[in-house]
């Protein structure tokens, strides 16, 4: 009974963490914010060991409280938990959870790639006037020479790198997870957003380990025939459909669909409709 209270206590978490996002991110105090974070990450550590102990409803869980602990505008962290949610499902077989949650975390981290909103004019300005006061009389912009300062911007540099690195690592961890998950699904659609999440994985080849890759390359010769068979069927069953109900209009006149053609046209799949002769 204490479990199933803890899950819709975590689920109802999980609602209100989305409700947020779709809301002006109110940012907290330094430390309060470290605090949840701090908060977040201990249940996170508990739900990885409950991944690695094949628990993964009970993980699902643990995360959804982690995700309700962390600020929602902290959009890398709600993308690594998302992420995580998104391969308990897919161990579950739950593939259309996993396919929503992948999606969910690669939002979040296009939301952190999004350019900041622009400065007001009179900002601009200013930072023009500074930058004209660092100009020498050749135009040629002057840097200072202090080492402190220069550690500093090299630090800053090399952190922003490890932050670009951490978010394309994460992004292809869900894009991979959600192309499994699509793939599993099946279907013309399902398997087409599979293909196109292999597609944009390839491009990343050089950041991906080769274990990686050899699933990409597999999924993207085999995928294209899986694709044109299930378009084949769905066609398919839409003509059924269209022809059941073509039959249900015209029978009160004395036809039925048998009394016209259809050709399929071979270069673009669609079908054309004549009186037979």
């Amino acid at each position: 009974m204490s479990t199933s209270r803890e899950e819709s206590k975590a689920a109802a978490a999980g609602e209100e963490q989305e409700e947020l996002q779709a809301s002006p991110a109110i940012r907290f105090p330094p430390e309060e914010e470290a605090a949840l974070l701090s908060e977040s990450n201990t249940e996170k550590a508990t739900a990885n060991d409950l991944f690695k102990s094949a628990q993964y409803s009970q993980a699902i869980t643990v995360y959804d409280r982690a995700l309700a602990c962390v600020p929602n505008y902290l959009e890398y962290e709600v993308a690594v938990l998302k992420s995580n949610i998104a391969a308990c499902h897919l161990k579950l077989s739950d593939w259309k959870a996993a396919v929503d949650e992948a999606t969910k975390s690669l939002e979040a981290l296009e939301r952190l790639e999004a350019p900041l909103p622009s400065r007001s004019e009179g900002n601009k300005e200013e930072e023009t006037t500074n930058a004209e006061d660092k100009k020498d009389d050749d135009g040629v912009v002057e840097i200072a020479d202090d080492e402190e300062n220069e550690a500093e911007v090299l630090a800053k540099i090399q952190k922003n790198d490890q932050r670009k690195d951490d978010i394309m690592r994460i992004r292809a961890k869900a894009l991979m997870r959600r192309a499994h998950a699509r793939s599993e699904q099946g279907g013309w659609g399902n398997l087409q957003g599979a293909l196109e999440d292999y597609q944009t994985l390839s491009a990343l080849s050089s950041k991906l380990p080769p274990s990686d890759m050899k699933i990409i390359n597999a999924a993207l010769r085999s995928l294209p025939p899986q694709i044109a068979v299930a378009k084949e069927k769905e066609m398919g069953e839409m003509m059924g459909k269209l022809k059941e109900l073509g039959n249900g209009i015209l029978k009160p006149f004395g036809l039925s669909t048998d009394s016209f053609k259809f050709e399929k046209d071979e270069k673009t799949g669609g079908y054309s409709m004549g009186m037979k002769n």
